[in-house]
């Protein structure tokens, strides 16, 4: 893929880095655009994609209002045959339902608007069949882009703690979802461990920026999610996508 490489931000000095699909100069650091004009004339040619943390950014522009919000829960319906779930804002009123399907060679999962699954909003794909770390493209339905992906870490999640990758459009790392090892050990190796709440940190360029706390119960989960420090502009679904898939994939593994 080409690209052009960076110029100085005429706001704060750092390197800017061109954005094709808009045709303008994105500053990280500030989280804004800046038009052609407004930056230094040298420009060079670069072979690889913009940096991680550019493409998030770029993935998160003009996102509905559903998913920029601060607050979620996700909720598993209790005693169903499949795993179904509700994405609900911290008012408990529904932005999404998804329903596992039984029978599949690739992990293919709608999110819609409601349970009559008329309005798709997105898809978490699985992007092999033979994948044991399990890669999933989080898809947006109505233009098909893909917002990011989800990478679940095979050997610490099976053995030690819950532990997935979040990867920007061009599969460059650039955050992890993952819960603390004493924690993690305890769910996994202790007698009744499996009661213990998950609770997990959401990590972005090494920063903290969101909290994932299971609630206490015994039948059903329900996932309480705080995004502390994310850019308004930042598509949530990248992240509500991993943790419908630790519901789904992780408890189907343990």
């Amino acid at each position: 893929m080409r690209g052009i490489a960076t110029t100085p931000c005429p706001g704060c000095g750092r390197p800017l880095a061109w954005i094709a699909q808009h045709n303008q100069w994105w500053c990280a650091n500030e989280q804004k655009y800046y038009p052609p004009g407004q930056s230094a004339a040298t420009v060079t040619t670069a072979t690889n994609p913009p940096p991680a943390q550019v493409g998030m950014a770029v993935a998160a522009q003009k996102v509905p209002s559903l998913w920029i919000q601060n607050a979620y829960r996700i909720r598993k319906k209790v005693l169903a045959l499949t795993g179904q779930y509700w994405i609900e804002d911290q008012a408990g009123n529904q932005l999404g339902y998804s329903k596992q399907k039984l029978l599949r060679l690739k992990e293919d999962i709608r999110v819609f608007a409601d349970e009559t699954m008329a309005q798709e909003l997105f898809q978490i794909r699985q992007t092999q069949v033979l994948d044991i770390w399990g890669t999933f493209a989080i898809v947006d339905s109505s233009t098909n882009a893909i917002l990011g992906y989800v990478r679940r870490r095979a050997l610490a999640s099976s053995f030690v703690r819950d532990e997935w990758e979040m990867r920007d459009p061009y599969n460059n790392l650039v955050g992890e979802i993952k819960e603390s090892t004493g924690r993690g050990l305890a769910r996994k190796y202790v007698p009744g461990g499996r009661l213990i709440p998950e609770k997990l940190t959401m990590t972005l360029g090494g920063q903290p920026i969101a909290t994932i706390n299971q609630q206490f119960k015994i039948i059903g989960d329900i996932w309480e999610i705080q995004c502390l420090n994310l850019p308004p502009t930042f598509d949530r679904r990248v992240f509500l996508g991993g943790v419908l898939l630790m519901g789904m994939i992780e408890r189907a593994r343990k």
